[in-house]
């Protein structure tokens, strides 16, 4: 990730980057069951992992030095309205067209991939977890919700210090991704393509402000989008991401179930967990089923 433009002190600045108008807009079937999230609360560490490198730079308002050059432009919320407001949807769940839920063929890896829901999901930390990636030097693609960034601002930085980790984007409210409002596990989702933009916008510009380049991934909450929110993100310049295993059903699996469940994994997979819920069995059984991969000659990656 770019070392430049960091800080929230420049979010002001880095919002007009952001959201600089593009010179056109593109015109563009299993459910896999994933249990609520429970609200849990932690205290974050105090220092960043002697291994990460620090590369998270506080920026005054008034910094004059230059936001990273290959920083791209989006539309604006009334450009993704007029382009897809009249859209109509036709799938809704969690494998819509051009929604990545497995590497490419060519892959010799498996993607662990966790979501910080934040809020009502759960606003802790799973140090534990985070420990077990670290220590076993396992790379891993981390959805952060806005929500959860708000509660834990150091820990994201430190997060987005570790070249281990890729941040990627879990929406501002954790809204399944709708525009026609539907619901996921009695979850409100967004009404409309404007709404599917806030949805992502903010949080995407937070997660700029951290690491000085747009997230390359977005997953709603519950992971649930319709074909035209699929569409709404490609032309904001993100890839919509889903998955192939469910590791620990929405962070209520017990260790030995977690641990079960992501050893099915084999090189393709993108596996879902939460890194949210400290009290729950995650961290245990990815522990386990990380050893046994290994063992087994897996490797694991990033999203491509």
């Amino acid at each position: 990730m770019s070392q430049d433009g960091k800080g929230p002190g420049r979010r002001t600045v880095l919002l007009a980057a952001v959201l600089t108008l593009s010179a056109a807009v593109p015109d563009l079937q299993p459910d896999r069951r994933r249990a609520a999230d429970a609200a849990e609360t932690v205290t974050e560490p105090s220092s960043v992992p002697s291994h990460a490198p620090a590369r998270i730079v506080d920026v005054n308002p008034d910094d004059s030095s230059p936001l990273p050059a290959s920083m791209p432009s989006v539309p604006s919320r009334a450009d993704i309205v007029a382009a897809y407001g009249k859209h109509q949807a036709h799938y809704w769940g969690l494998e819509a067209p051009g929604v990545l839920t497995r590497l490419p063929p060519a892959s010799q890896g498996i993607s662990l991939t966790f979501d910080f829901c934040g809020g009502p999901g759960g606003s802790g930390h799973d140090q534990a977890l985070l420990d077990t990636l670290r220590q076993r030097h396992i790379p891993a693609t981390l959805f952060l919700n806005s929500r959860w960034i708000t509660a834990n601002p150091s820990t994201a930085r430190q997060l987005a210090a570790d070249p281990l980790f890729e941040l990627a984007n879990h929406g501002t409210s954790h809204k399944p991704l709708s525009t026609t409002g539907n619901n996921a596990y009695g979850i409100p989702g967004t009404k409309n393509a404007g709404e599917v933009y806030d949805e992502v916008m903010p949080n995407d510009l937070s997660l700029a402000g951290i690491t000085g380049a747009r997230p390359r991934y977005f997953r709603p909450g519950t992971a649930y989008m319709d074909d035209v929110a699929a569409d709404i993100l490609h032309a904001l310049g993100v890839r919509p991401a889903g998955f192939s295993i469910n590791g620990d059903g929405g962070a209520t699996y017990p260790a030995a179930v977690v641990a079960k469940e992501i050893g099915k994994a084999r090189p393709g997979d993108v596996v879902i967990c939460h890194g949210n819920h400290p009290n729950g069995g995650t961290a245990e059984g990815v522990a386990h089923a990380i050893d046994k991969l290994l063992a087994a000659g897996m490797s694991f990656t990033h999203l491509p």
